[in-house]
């Protein structure tokens, strides 16, 4: 009986240990995909920022005057570059970082959006193709950015779950902030009121 007292502790060790490494690989595994959703975020948005001054070219073209919209888009686009500039760990792991980022996503679409109220005023500016390009590919990039955002979440989701599961979590808590939980991207404020339409 005693001899068996010690090779039942080595198997019992030796579980642990990889009961241990699968709950850690799994982890990793799960923030990786998080990793690559938010690259792929990333992605979509460098799309916008890269669409954005040949829009602003072309409506400037056909619109010299409106000064005070570009002067937006220009600061609204620098202000993405300043606080896209965080990396990937700070902005899916700290909530903070990610309603910054947000938030100055939310004011470059806000400008973009001025910025084609400003081209309803030009007819013959809306009639050029190279506007009507333009206008299609950023429609189709703030798709993107909005299928993206959702399968960051989903990936985020993914992670928390197993996270916060038992035993994970055990495993989880020896090792501090490496698997902090991430943070979610939000719906804009106001985004539950349907917006007012006149004709």
């Amino acid at each position: 009986m005693k001899r068996w007292v010690p090779i039942a502790v080595v198997v019992f060790v030796v579980a642990m240990g990889a009961w241990a490494a699968s709950g850690y690989n799994s982890l990793v595994g799960l923030e990786q995909g998080v990793r690559s959703a938010w690259g792929q975020v990333e992605n979509v948005y460098q799309r916008r920022a890269d669409l954005v001054p040949n829009l602003v070219e072309t409506v400037k073209a056909a619109a010299a005057f409106e000064k005070d919209t570009f002067t937006a888009v220009a600061n609204a686009r620098a202000q993405v570059g300043q606080v896209s500039a965080a990396g990937v760990e700070k902005m899916t792991s700290d909530p903070e970082a990610l309603a910054k980022f947000q938030q100055a996503q939310d004011g470059l679409s806000s400008a973009l959006s001025r910025l084609l109220v400003v081209s309803e005023r030009y007819p013959d500016l809306k009639a050029t193709a190279g506007f009507r390009d333009l206008q299609v590919q950023l429609e189709g990039t703030e798709n993107r950015i909005a299928v993206e955002r959702m399968r960051f979440n989903e990936a985020a989701q993914a992670f928390n779950t197993k996270r916060q599961s038992f035993p994970t979590v055990i495993i989880a808590g020896f090792f501090g902030d490496r698997f902090k939980e991430k943070a979610y991207f939000k719906s804009q404020a106001g985004a539950e009121t349907a917006p007012k339409v006149k004709f």
